[in-house]
């Protein structure tokens, strides 16, 4: 679910849309930047265990990267099973869509993207962040694989519909460096405001070709075909986790966060294909 605000939007209205927008966890039920990046390691007020029994009540809303929609579905239902009196409302979008949020006043609880660059933009606005998962990035075909595509140059095939995130999101700029360094020139039919879209295009037959996460290529698995890039080739994507120093549930905020590092946080996290942090 992603949701776009403009920039120029006063204040006010950007928590107004953000607020109207959000996407309740139950209502959802239990369904499912470069490598030189640097960030925290235990994000403010909570301790790497994360013990969710001891969370307060509270009702969290959390800003979280589009790549983490399935995942975060499954956690967020985990950790209000382990805390009855807790109720998590997620907001999916681009990371630069979260910041642009998180930059004018909207109200949240917890900011999770899927670079440390975006969340460094807010670092006033935050507590210390704590990367929670790492990824990397395939190349997403139609199912079968029809083209044949094996290997990064041959998305540079001007018969190839490709698609690409945009560059000022964190995947497009994953997706640069790696055809950058492969020198590997790209015409994409279009660039998406984020991840999901790119594998939304694939998926739907719109393109013929995509750069997204692995963990979202596995979540598609039945109609899209990955391909492996290989680690040499490859960019790593950090997830950093921080609670906002504006919460109104400072302590739970603060409580989620440290559960996400937690062996149970972590394992629904690797269950889904996200390495470890």
């Amino acid at each position: 679910m992603t949701f776009t605000l403009a920039p120029t939007r006063r204040r006010a209205a950007a928590a107004a849309l953000t607020a109207a927008l959000l996407v309740p966890l139950t209502a959802c039920g239990n369904n499912d930047d470069t490598k030189k990046d640097t960030a925290g390691s235990t994000p403010s007020g909570s301790t790497p265990s994360g013990s969710a029994s001891a969370a307060p009540r509270a009702n969290l809303t959390v800003l979280a990267a589009a790549s983490l929609t399935n995942v975060f579905k499954t956690a967020g239902a985990a950790y209000e099973k382990a805390n009855p009196g807790t109720r998590i409302t997620f907001s999916f979008a681009g990371s630069q869509e979260l910041v642009a949020q998180v930059s004018q006043g909207s109200p949240a609880d917890v900011l999770v993207t899927a670079d440390t660059k975006s969340m460094d933009k807010v670092k006033a606005d935050t507590g210390t962040p704590a990367i929670i998962a790492k990824n990397r990035l395939v190349i997403a075909t139609g199912e079968g694989n029809p083209f044949k595509v094996d290997e990064l140059k041959d998305l540079a095939d001007t018969k190839l519909k490709v698609v690409l995130a945009a560059p000022e999101v964190p995947a497009g700029k994953y997706s640069k460096q790696v055809l950058d360094a492969q020198k590997v020139t790209v015409k994409p039919v279009s660039q998406e405001p984020n991840v999901r879209a790119v594998l939304s295009k694939v998926e739907l037959g719109e393109a013929d070709a995509g750069l997204v996460y692995k963990t979202d290529a596995a979540s598609a698995a039945d109609k899209v075909d990955a391909v492996e890039i290989p680690d040499a080739q490859n960019a790593i994507a950090k997830y950093p986790a921080a609670t906002l120093k504006d919460s109104k549930n400072a302590e739970a905020a603060a409580a989620f966060v440290a559960w996400l590092s937690s062996p149970e946080g972590q394992k629904i996290l690797q269950d889904a294909g996200f390495q470890k942090p």
